[in-house]
């Protein structure tokens, strides 16, 4: 493989690598928001439901648990193209940023749910029963307990959903998804501009680096308050 020749980064076109790098950040912000406002919730039904826990109900947790497997295991490459009837509905397109964040959504908030669910196992039962003992309702339980004292734990979370959620951006980039992925892949791949693949890849790298950093300086602040 021929070196890079590095005096070729002056003809890297970066008023494009900046719009695809506010792409990729606004396809992060927003799926990241949503993957949140779906795979919390959906986490918490999945610990007070399941055998044993506050209210157990086996047969809703099987099924939620089902569907959380199979769209955790499906690649993510091909639950673009699987959703890109529901994506067209839901959007009205299946390109660019707005066509990405549907399957970006789908694909998370699964994760992140399962996240959540062991997350919340590991509160100390002691905390949940003396709470239960005072006669507090589960919605107390939940919003006053639980999730109070899983906070660092939700917030690790989040950040290693996030931190997957900047892989899938990139690969989004194959059905013209917008983004880093998308220049990385119509320039650096089908037009052998490997100057433009370094510049992307470096990127992509800092932002995860940075995601990274964020969420563990959130959950040091959370641990030491």
């Amino acid at each position: 493989m021929a070196a890079l020749d590095w005096t070729l980064l002056l003809t890297v076109n970066w008023p494009e690598i900046g719009e695809a790098t506010v792409d990729t950040l606004t396809m992060l912000g927003v799926s990241m928001l949503f993957t949140v406002l779906l795979g919390l919730p959906l986490g918490v039904l999945l610990y007070v439901s399941a055998p044993g826990q506050l209210r157990a109900r086996p047969r809703l947790y099987a099924v939620l648990s089902f569907l959380v497997n199979v769209l955790r295991s499906l690649p993510f490459v091909i639950l673009l193209i699987v959703l890109m009837p529901f994506t067209l509905l839901v959007v009205g397109t299946s390109i660019g940023v707005a066509g990405a964040i549907v399957p970006l959504v789908v694909g998370a908030a699964p994760f992140f749910a399962r996240l959540v669910e062991n997350v919340l196992r590991e509160v100390d039962h002691g905390v949940i029963e003396a709470s239960q003992s005072m006669g507090a309702r589960l919605s107390h339980i939940v919003f006053k307990v639980l999730l109070p004292e899983a906070l660092p734990g939700l917030i690790g979370a989040a950040t290693v959903t996030a931190v997957a959620l900047v892989g899938y951006t990139a690969m989004s980039g194959v059905i013209g998804g917008g983004g880093l992925g998308d220049l990385a892949v119509r320039y650096g791949y089908q037009r052998f501009q490997t100057e433009v693949m370094v510049v992307t890849v470096v990127l992509l790298l800092a932002l995860v680096q940075g995601v990274q950093s964020a969420g563990d300086r959130l959950v040091r602040r959370c641990c030491y308050d």
